[in-house]
């Protein structure tokens, strides 16, 4: 803690600066645990170092993603449940990166709120901290901004930056792709972090009208699960297991299903040409999908065009190697199945 700090006329305009001290000294523990070893020095200087071993790499490149957690946080602060929220933040650029073949290295993360409350910090930055656990990703850095009269007092933003490093011969850019090739979905936890402004207008889920009763009450259509436990399920977390992947298995093309759904972004692990041919049966939707659909009376294609529908990415490899890339994956911890295949097509997606 830093002695001598104090500012009576900067807390009057409602910033604690020693809540922010507070706040630090309360994430170190889980902070400790994201340590790999290019980390150099402590959390707490202007910038956080990484010292890069590119050991057996011939070409190294740098790949980066950034993204927030978006309009999910709604959700956390009627719930009132900050320890998962920073997975999602983690997860939205790890997963992003890992589409190129990159192995995320370091994480920064950002929070802005009303009011800096040390224990709710510690709970957003314990949730990051598990993220980048279970990424391989180091938290080097980051930025606690109080800001009254901006955000509300019990209010906050979350946003993240990640680093990761791939041998450029090693790039996973689609080149390769063909038609023939095999599309294997791996599962979604939920809905992961993408179309909440869609899900929170369906369950009329807002801040002056919102039922908190029945957002915490057991659901039978969703397993037993509330609501609001249902949609605060973490974006789960691919990196490790596509990273073995990667190592055993020629993979063509990856993409992180986020917001804009199939159509949007399976298109962008394809090259001109061709196209992917999504069988829908095959698809495992999960049931808070059916429950959005029916209670929002979306259209199929709407839902397929803003949720991830239960797959969280998609993963195109040669035919000889889908039912070995499956097992790789399986024996991974991921339920990995064929939802389709890729033609010659100028249509990027068709659901059959």
């Amino acid at each position: 803690m830093i002695k001598n700090s104090k500012s009576d006329s900067y807390a009057a305009a409602g910033v604690d600066i020693t809540a922010g001290y507070r706040a630090v000294e309360l994430m170190k523990s889980h902070i400790a645990k994201t340590t790999t070893p290019g980390v150099m020095g402590a959390i707490g200087g202007f910038g956080g170092l990484f010292e890069l071993d590119l050991e057996g790499m011939t070409h190294p490149v740098l790949v980066s993603g950034t993204d927030g957690v978006g309009t999910k946080l709604k959700l956390a602060f009627l719930m009132d449940k900050h320890d998962t929220i920073g997975i999602d933040c983690v997860a939205m650029c790890v997963n992003d990166i890992i589409c190129g073949g990159a192995k995320p290295l370091f994480f920064l993360d950002y929070i802005a709120c009303g009011k800096n409350v040390p224990e709710r910090i510690e709970q957003i930055v314990a949730g990051v901290c598990e993220g980048c656990v279970q990424s391989g990703a180091a938290l080097i850095g980051g930025e606690t901004a109080e800001m009254p009269g901006f955000y509300p007092v019990d209010e906050y933003d979350l946003a993240g930056y990640t680093t990761g490093v791939v041998d450029k011969d090693a790039i996973i850019d689609n080149e390769k792709m063909a038609a023939g090739d095999i599309v294997i979905a791996l599962p979604s936890s939920g809905v992961h972090s993408n179309g909440f402004s869609l899900v929170r207008k369906v369950f009329g889920i807002d801040d002056s009208k919102v039922d908190l009763v029945a957002l915490k009450a057991p659901n039978a259509e969703l397993g037993g699960k509330s609501l609001g436990e249902t949609l605060l399920t973490p974006t789960k977390i691919y990196v490790k297991p596509v990273l073995e992947l990667i190592k055993q298995v020629d993979v063509k093309g990856i993409s992180h299903i986020t917001g804009g759904g199939f159509y949007e972004n399976i298109p962008r692990s394809i090259p001109d040409g061709l196209g992917a041919k999504i069988v829908k049966k095959a698809v495992k939707v999960l049931p808070i999908f059916k429950l959005i659909a029916d209670v929002g009376n979306i259209s199929e294609h709407d839902m397929f065009n803003t949720f991830n529908m239960g797959v969280g990415m998609s993963i195109v490899v040669a035919p000889q190697d889908a039912n070995r890339a499956i097992e790789i994956l399986k024996a991974n911890g991921e339920d990995a199945y064929i939802i389709g295949e890729i033609v010659k097509s100028d249509e990027k997606v068709q659901l059959v």
